[in-house]
């Protein structure tokens, strides 16, 4: 549909637009207080974050014995974080859900507020879901908590330009929180309130799916959606085919409908190059769907495509929830049984062995991929090669898909982790966020035997990420026996979120605490010794200890970095003193083989 033929007279075909975008013949148009900016304006605009406050209530006005509007959260600039839970079941709360065994879908909108198509898709199909035009029985198998905007201080940024690879709305919000974060970042640091908040909201509802929902960056090419759902590739078998089970049924439906959905993100392996095609993956837990397959539950990423116009994706966004909720209500107690099932294998895990980081694998197959013809060409501007599409020609681009993923790190589950007193506090608030259990333990346990791990290089990263400095850590784990003080944390693994505590304390995971730089004072050298005291410290050692004197006389000849760096001459000798920090490079976390009483 061209929609620029409805400019100017959008408000007078409010009523008659959802049924030509969504399907459906002509039906009566919603009261005025419950349709959207969106809506009144043939999908040209959205509204500002005043829209979902005065939505939330009026929907819960409208069907009292269906909808509740709540506050979860409140964000650094005092914005109220509101969601709404819909069901006919009668359960409206996160318990009675719990104890009625309903399966629970999470939608999330605005998690980057630029990208908003979620919020006027869920708006939308809910009223058509409460007012009996869409899936009406579905509601009464399932609730479904509806999050119309997650970035809600990024939303109210409003400008025209904040998405210039966009086609509409008019004007959106920022992709980042008022204390500039990306959210989809967050999920297992945990730093930004609504991070925290959401992290609540997930741990009180435990829904089987979290839908989050996105708009794409990229290339431009005829493909108008892709469902990404984890875990797909990684992690608990029975878990993996329901996801596989869960994206398939909800691409065919889109199929069904006319898009030309995709089954992965369409990233190029090279950037703005799309002859270098694309690669399926493992998310990382720092964002939404990898995070919440690692507690054994469906993450669905859903990235309408950025160079549809508004209307599109919002159809587009619209069909897929709808696509859910209908499933949901035939499977979802099935699904619930697969999921609870994994969290007891999961408890199983000490001893086994667990993959935490991936790469794609070697295999590649070559795929008919729907593009526009391109050029690429060298640029004037940058120096480098610039890409043109020309959207008149619709072309197939015959690219490669790395289609297997490889674990590159993996670690045999200890039975637990033993924090120490002093790290307490801050692990123990990252470990409630993510509904990890863990024990303080009341006495001290001198002599523990452990494992610890050392650092045998920590390198920092200058640039922030994510306002952290991010170390890369080298180093090993080794048997030790040290003294654990009152106050320090037990966390067992045997849980049922084993894989995400693995990853949260493992060293050297790609996103655990460490490596996003909670524990950055452990690898940083405080005390030090002046040239003229470790020259005597250095001849004593020399005439006291044969051994360290012919390891000295070896590196002089055979690293001749070494032979050139006083400094490093001396510390050879410092680190063998007694006044040598033996907590220095301390991973302060250590791991045991044998249950803490």
């Amino acid at each position: 549909m061209n929609l620029s033929l409805y400019r100017g007279g959008a408000v007078l075909l409010a009523g008659l637009l959802p049924a030509l975008l969504f399907g459906g013949g002509a039906r009566a148009a919603a009261p005025d207080n419950l349709q959207t900016i969106a809506e009144r304006s043939g999908y040209q605009h959205t509204g500002r974050y005043d829209e979902v406050q005065r939505l939330c209530p009026a929907y819960q006005q409208a069907w009292p014995e269906a909808v509740r509007c709540f506050e979860f959260g409140r964000t650094p600039e005092g914005r109220p974080m509101l969601a709404m839970a819909v069901s006919r079941s009668g359960a409206l709360t996160a318990e009675e859900a719990r104890k009625r065994g309903l399966p629970v879908l999470l939608w999330q909108g605005g998690i980057h507020a630029g990208e908003i198509d979620g919020k006027d898709a869920g708006f939308l199909l809910l009223r058509e879901m409460l007012s009996g035009e869409q899936a009406s029985k579905a509601l009464e198998h399932e609730v479904i908590v509806f999050v119309p905007v997650f970035n809600v201080d990024g939303h109210e940024r409003f400008g025209h330009w904040n998405r210039p690879n966009q086609v509409g709305p008019e004007e959106m919000g920022w992709r980042t929180t008022a204390q500039n974060l990306n959210l989809n970042r967050d999920y297992t640091k945990a730093e930004a309130p609504e991070m925290q908040a959401m992290l609540r909201l997930l741990d009180q509802w435990d829904p089987i799916v979290y839908a989050d929902l996105h708009v794409t960056d990229g290339a431009n090419f005829q493909h108008d959606i892709s469902i990404t759902v984890d875990p797909r590739y990684a992690g608990d078998e029975a878990l993996r085919k329901l996801g596989g089970s869960v994206q398939k049924g909800v691409l065919e439906r889109l199929k069904a409908g006319g898009a030309i959905p995709l089954d992965f993100y369409p990233d190029f392996l090279r950037e703005d190059d799309p002859s270098s095609g694309f690669a399926v993956s493992v998310t990382q837990p720092r964002f939404s769907n990898g995070y919440w397959a690692l507690r054994n539950r469906i993450g669905m990423l859903v990235e309408t495509h950025s160079w549809k116009d508004y209307a599109t994706r919002v159809r587009l966004t619209h069909n897929t929830l709808l696509a859910l909720a209908e499933m949901a209500a035939k499977d979802g107690e099935a699904w619930l049984d697969t999921a609870h099932r994994a969290d007891q294998r999961a408890a199983a895990l000490p001893g086994g062995e667990v993959a935490l980081d991936f790469a794609s694998g070697e295999h590649t197959r070559m795929i008919d991929f729907q593009g526009y013809a391109y050029t690429r060409e060298p640029s004037a501007i940058s120096g480098g090669l610039v890409t043109r599409y020309d959207t008149a020609k619709p072309e197939v681009w015959r690219v490669p898909l790395l289609d297997t993923v490889k674990p590159v790190r993996s670690v045999t589950a200890p039975a637990g982790y033993i924090v120490p007193a002093a790290y307490a506090d801050l692990v123990a608030a990252k470990l409630a966020l993510h509904g990890i259990s863990f024990r303080v333990l009341d006495t001290p346990h001198p002599a523990l035997a452990v494992e610890t791990f050392r650092a045998s290089e920590a390198r920092f990263d200058k640039p922030p990420f994510e306002g952290r400095t991010m170390p890369s850590l080298k180093g090993g784990w080794k048997a030790e026996v040290r003294d654990v003080p009152a106050g320090s944390l037990y966390v067992p693994v045997a849980q049922p979120e084993a894989r995400l505590l693995l990853t949260l304390l493992e060293p050297q995971a790609g996103d655990s605490l460490a490596a996003w730089g909670f524990f950055n004072g452990a690898f940083e050298l405080k005390e030090y010794m002046e040239p003229y005291v470790a020259e005597q410290v250095a001849e004593k050692i020399l005439a006291d200890d044969p051994q360290a004197a012919a390891e000295f006389r070896h590196k002089l000849d055979t690293d001749e970095a070494f032979a050139r760096d006083p400094q490093a001459r001396l510390d050879f000798f410092y680190r063998r003193s007694p006044s040598w920090d033996e907590r220095y490079d301390l991973y302060p976390v250590y791991r045991v083989r044998q249950a803490v009483p």
